[in-house]
C-alpha cells in the first residue's frame, strides 16, 4: 500500500484537476460537470489544507449558479446525482436534439425554432414538405394510389387533382411512373418526390406502386333525363347492386362490369360501401371512367323499369329454397329486352322486397358436390359469370 504525504497529496490533485479543466474546455457542458464531480469525489474529510484550491477549481469548471458542496455521508452519490440532474434540467434544454420531445421543448421561444430551421434549410424543406404530405385531407381532398387509377383520374378529368406525390429514388425512373408524371405535368398538377414511408402512410399501407394523388372524391351519380341511352342498338342491361359493403368486391364488380360492356352500374346508397380510393385501386382504375348511380330506393326504380319493359333479373344460390317466381340456369336465359341485373351483398344476398319484384332467378350450377359452407360464390365472381352469360346471348342473339 502506498502512502504519501499531504504535500504530495496536493501536487497529485493539482495535476488531476489541470488535466480534467483542459479536457472540459473542448468538451460538452457535461462532460464539465463529470469532471467536477471526479475532482469533488477524491477529497477526504481530513484534507482541510487544499480545499481552498478545489473550490477555485471547481468555480472554474462549474457553469451554473449552483454551488455543490461536497456531502460527506453513506449516501453522496446520490445526492450527487441528483443536484447534476437539476442542474442539466435548469441550464440546458436547448441543446436538445431538434427530433427529440421532452417536456422542456415548450420553453424555447418560436423565434428560437424559427432562426434553427433558417440555419438548416433541408431540415426546412422536409418539414414543410411533412405538412403538405401527411394531412390530405384537411381541404376535403383524398389521396388516390397507384398506377392505373392515379392515370385515369388525371386523365378524365372527373376529380380535381391538387398534387401528385412520387416515390424518390429509382422507382420513379419507371416508364409507368413518368407516364404518371407527364399527365400530371401536362395539367398543370404539382409533382413532389416523397419517401416511401409518406407514401404508405398516406394510402394506408396499401399498394401505391410509387405513386398518390391528391384529389377531389368521387361520388354516386344521381338519375336524369338524359340517361336512358341504349348501346348502339341492342337492348341494354343495368347491373343493380343492393348492400355490397366490400371495397374489394365493389372494385372487381366494376372492373368486370366495364370490360364486359355493361351499360349501367348502380348501388343501394344505404348500407354500402362508398367509392373510396380503395374501390378505384381494386377496380385498376376503373371507378375513375365507369360511373356508379346511387339509389335511395331502388325498389321505386325497378318499379318504373318494369313499367317500361324491362325484365327484372335476380340471383340465387345453386341450393336456394323453392320460390314462385322460377328459377333458371345463367347458361339456359336468353336476353331479349332490356334487363336488369340484380346482385345481393355479402352474406344475406338480395332483400325480400327486392325478390319480389324479379321476373326471373338465375344461378351458376356448381360443376362438383360441394361440402357444406362453400355452397355460394364470392360476389364478385358470381356476377362476372352471370354478365358474361346474359352478354354473350345478347350477341348470339343479334346473329
Amino acid at each position: 500500500m502506498w502512502v504519501f504525504s499531504i504535500a504530495h497529496q496536493h501536487r497529485l490533485l493539482l495535476l488531476w484537476t489541470r488535466r480534467l479543466y483542459n479536457h472540459a474546455s473542448v468538451s460538452r457542458v457535461g462532460s464539465q460537470f463529470a469532471s467536477h464531480h471526479v475532482s469533488a469525489s477524491l477529497l477526504r474529510p481530513e484534507d482541510r489544507g487544499i480545499e481552498p484550491v478545489v473550490k477555485r477549481r471547481r468555480r472554474a469548471l462549474d457553469t451554473s449558479s449552483v454551488q455543490h458542496k461536497p456531502v460527506v455521508s453513506d449516501g453522496w452519490k446520490k445526492q450527487e446525482r441528483s443536484d447534476q440532474r437539476k442542474t442539466w434540467k435548469k441550464e440546458i434544454p436547448e441543446l436538445q436534439r431538434p427530433n427529440q420531445r421532452r417536456e422542456g421543448d415548450s420553453r424555447v421561444s418560436s423565434e428560437l425554432r424559427r432562426l434553427s430551421l433558417d440555419d438548416f434549410p433541408a431540415e426546412r424543406e422536409k418539414m414543410a414538405g411533412q405538412r403538405s404530405t401527411l394531412h390530405p385531407r384537411e381541404e376535403h381532398y383524398e389521396v388516390v394510389f397507384g398506377i392505373a387509377p392515379c392515370v385515369l383520374a388525371l386523365t378524365q378529368g372527373r376529380r380535381k387533382a391538387r398534387k401528385l406525390f412520387v416515390k424518390d429514388g429509382e422507382a420513379s425512373d419507371r416508364a409507368s411512373v413518368l407516364k404518371v408524371c407527364e399527365e400530371a405535368h401536362r395539367r398543370g398538377v404539382q409533382v413532389q418526390r416523397v419517401s416511401k414511408k409518406d407514401l404508405d402512410k398516406m394510402s394506408s399501407g396499401r399498394v401505391h406502386q410509387g405513386v398518390c394523388l391528391q384529389a377531389s372524391p368521387l361520388g354516386y351519380l344521381t338519375e336524369d333525363r338524359d340517361s336512358h341511352t341504349q348501346n348502339r342498338g341492342d337492348p341494354p342491361i343495368w347491373l343493380v347492386l343492393e348492400r355490397v359493403q366490400d371495397p374489394m368486391n365493389l372494385g372487381a364488380i366494376l372492373r368486370s362490369a366495364y370490360f364486359l360492356g355493361v351499360d349501367r352500374v348502380a348501388s343501394s346508397l344505404r348500407h354500402s360501401c362508398p367509392l373510396s380510393p380503395v374501390v378505384s385501386k381494386a377496380s385498376s382504375g376503373v371507378m375513375e371512367v365507369m360511373g356508379v348511380y346511387g339509389y335511395e330506393n331502388l325498389g321505386g326504380m325497378l318499379e318504373s323499369k318494369v313499367a317500361r319493359g324491362w325484365e327484372v333479373v335476380g340471383t340465387v344460390g345453386a341450393d336456394a329454397e323453392e320460390s314462385t317466381v322460377p328459377v333458371t340456369l345463367c347458361s339456359d336465359f336468353r336476353m331479349t329486352k332490356p334487363t336488369v341485373l340484380l346482385m345481393g351483398g355479402e352474406g344475406e344476398g338480395l332483400s325480400q322486397q327486392l325478390l319480389s319484384l324479379c321476373q326471373t332467378l338465375l344461378t351458376v350450377p356448381a360443376g362438383r358436390e360441394l361440402c357444406p359452407g362453400v355452397e355460394s360464390l364470392n360476389v364478385s365472381v358470381a356476377s362476372g359469370i352471370l354478365l358474361h352469360s346474359l352478354l354473350s346471348s345478347r350477341r348470339s342473339n343479334r346473329r
